[in-house]
């Protein structure tokens, strides 16, 4: 594929197109990829489709101010976003480690991009263009527009608009927003008039004028000083992030007032198959092919994005905090159309790798209400137990499912996004469940219960365990009945606040008594915008302001995870170690239902119930119990095979 097919990356590029000027450039910290998968081809492509002149730089080198003037002054303005992914996650590990390679640059080399790459490329290109808009979006930026917790710098952060020197800053799906943004400065409109907008935030020295029903939460010098503070602050920002009835939400920050207006209303469906048909060359920059390409396309060149929200109410997860828990979903035509353009790729073989979005099986809104009132406060639609205005339906869904298998050159179709089991559950009919069964998997099926104790799943905003064992046994039925060997890969999280060691050694003794040995075993992630990096930070629960015991250290947090993969040798010490804090040395020796042998030169007390849970220590908290039944392995062990990941 050549150049062309992409949108500008250069001068030549633009000379080529008899362009002398362009409008606006969009600066990315991912390669470029133009495939609607990627929040910078959609944003250009939006643009483009609205009549303007876009240019993309990718990946710039940073250093100096020059790389930014390759293509000369935009007319309009300069877009920036930090990429898919959050640029401190893909550069370090929960550990802060750093991670050897990066799939969303050429050869998945590190290096290509600074940390924070928001921040430095914006006064960068403030240097470059000091009368030039300035507007930052994407993830880095939406999670990160008030004053943050960050969890590399262990400090409290401003809010990036202020630190990116920005005029704007865009949350959430940005299609909206950036339009009425391009329209006004395309008009003349200073971009200091700009502070009407929906989904954006400003900030001006002074006072500042709202344009909306507002409310203020506590300044940055409270928030970094107070967690009390923090924890309030927290809870309002997410109570008002609802596009019906939220009002804007104010912060004072030294002399400067920001102002995070309120979220724009999601795309409908008719607008989100407008963008998914927008002309993408759906491929990696050619640019690139000499530098080894780029890994990320792998994972969604033959995916489809249905869907955009959830309502699943994870409180480790930052997806409602940026595109917020109203579901929209394309319509059957578009997806249909996007597959049937996969069968004329030579390189598709047959298999459509996902039908799926942040929840794969949401097609509507949970409920009707929320359609008139918006979503509730403080209130989940799914944890700890489904709300009774819960409006569980697959229909739709499984006919899209059915309508795509049936076009010719489709072999298979796999559900690769998480699917919400409890969802599943909810609904009587059964005829879903039946059908991802028979056509969806391919030999596993991951699912994430995280954890068994109701309490950690409690502050996890999970669904409790034994939902999840009432699906795994149906799914086990219902691959019986028709003769399937498919299997359940569990994944857990460890040191999630709220999980003491007494509940670390009570996931490890229910998953020994049940003869699996997790392959998949995350550490808790502190990351900006979420509800449980709040209680990490603060270890307050900022939904009622109550205490929450948190893992902080290292080592604590390393003595939970090392109880969830007992069996390696390597971990042993760490695992003894963790039974005697947690008084449970009932583990430790040679019965059946211990975890561990004893350290060499130590002996341990031998107890006439080894095996069996019983609760001790100090951080033991309180527990509500789960099912301990005796149950099958979920798969095999040494079992390799890929699967597809249900939440």
């Amino acid at each position: 594929m050549d150049s062309l097919s992409f949108l500008p990356v250069s001068r030549e590029d633009m000379q080529s197109r008899g362009w002398w000027y362009y409008d606006f450039l969009v600066v990315t910290a991912d390669a470029y990829i133009d495939h609607p998968s990627f929040g910078t081809a959609i944003i250009s492509r939006v643009l483009e489709s609205e009549g303007y002149r876009v240019a993309v730089l990718a990946q710039p080198d940073w250093h100096s101010a020059g790389a930014f003037c390759a293509m000369g002054k935009p007319r309009y303005g300069v877009l920036i976003g930090g990429g898919n992914i959050d640029s401190m996650v893909a550069h370090y590990t929960a550990a802060k480690k750093r991670r050897s390679s990066d799939a969303y640059s050429p050869g998945s080399r590190m290096g290509l991009r600074p940390d924070r790459p928001t921040i430095v490329y914006a006064n960068r290109a403030r240097e470059a263009f000091p009368d030039t808009p300035i507007v930052i979006g994407g993830l880095e930026a939406s999670l990160r527009r008030f004053a943050h917790y960050d969890y590399w710098d262990d400090a409290v952060r401003r809010s990036i608009l202020l630190d990116a020197q920005a005029d704007l800053l865009v949350y959430g799906m940005g299609e909206r927003a950036t339009r009425e943004i391009a329209r006004r400065l395309a008009k003349g409109e200073p971009v200091e008039q700009l502070t009407d907008i929906r989904g954006t935030a400003w900030a001006a020295k002074g006072k500042g004028r709202c344009a909306f029903p507002s409310v203020a939460i506590p300044s940055f010098e409270a928030v970094s000083s107070d967690k009390r503070d923090y924890a309030v602050a927290t809870r309002i920002e997410y109570e008002e992030h609802d596009p019906i009835r939220g009002k804007a939400v104010c912060q004072r920050h030294g002399s400067y007032l920001l102002v995070v207006n309120p979220p724009a209303m999601p795309l409908g469906r008719d607008e989100l198959d407008a963008v998914a048909g927008l002309p993408y060359a759906r491929e990696v920059h050619p640019m690139y092919d000499s530098l080894g390409g780029v890994a990320a396309i792998e994972e969604v060149r033959f995916s489809v994005t249905h869907n955009r929200g959830c309502f699943g109410g994870c409180n480790f997860c930052s997806l409602a905090f940026h595109q917020g828990r109203m579901i929209t979903s394309r319509s059957h035509e578009s997806v249909v159309r996007e597959v049937e353009g996969f069968v004329q790729d030579p390189k598709f073989k047959g298999y459509v790798h996902d039908v799926g979005g942040p929840s794969a099986n949401f097609r509507h809104p949970s409920c009707k209400q929320q359609l008139k009132n918006g979503m509730c406060k403080n209130r989940s639609c799914l944890a700890p137990v489904p709300c009774k205005n819960l409006d569980p339906d697959h229909s739709d869904y499984l006919a899209l499912l059915r309508k795509v298998r049936a076009i010719p050159g489709v072999k298979k179709v796999f559900i690769r996004s998480g699917i919400r089991y409890d969802y599943m559950l909810c609904e009587k009919n059964s005829e879903f469940f039946s059908e991802l069964v028979k056509h969806h998997i391919s030999g596993q099926l991951k699912v994430a219960p995280e954890h068994c104790s109701s309490q950690v799943l409690d502050y996890m905003g999970k669904p409790h365990f034994d939902v999840y064992e009432r699906f795994r046994d149906k799914y086990q039925r219902l691959n019986q009945r028709y003769g399937l060997e498919q299997y359940l890969v569990p994944y857990l999280m460890s040191s999630h606040p709220g999980c003491t060691l007494g509940d670390a050694v009570d996931l490890a003794v229910f998953l020994n008594q049940t003869g699996r040995q997790p392959e998949q075993v995350q550490d808790f992630y502190p990351t900006p915008g979420t509800l449980s990096t709040c209680m990490w930070y603060t270890e307050l629960d900022p939904r009622t302001m109550e205490p929450v015991y948190v893992a902080k250290s290292p080592h604590d947090k390393a003595l939970q995870r090392a109880l969830l993969q007992w069996k390696r040798p390597e971990l042993r010490r760490l695992v003894v170690e963790a039974l005697h804090r947690a008084g449970r040395e009932d583990l430790i020796g040679y019965g059946k239902g211990c975890l561990v042998r004893p350290l060499a030169g130590r002996t341990e007390e031998k107890r006439p119930d080894s095996g069996h849970p019983r609760r001790g220590g100090k951080e033991s908290g309180r527990h509500q119990g789960s099912s301990r039944g005796k149950e099958r392995r979920d798969r095999p062990s040494g079992s390799g095979r890929r699967g597809r990941r249900s939440r």
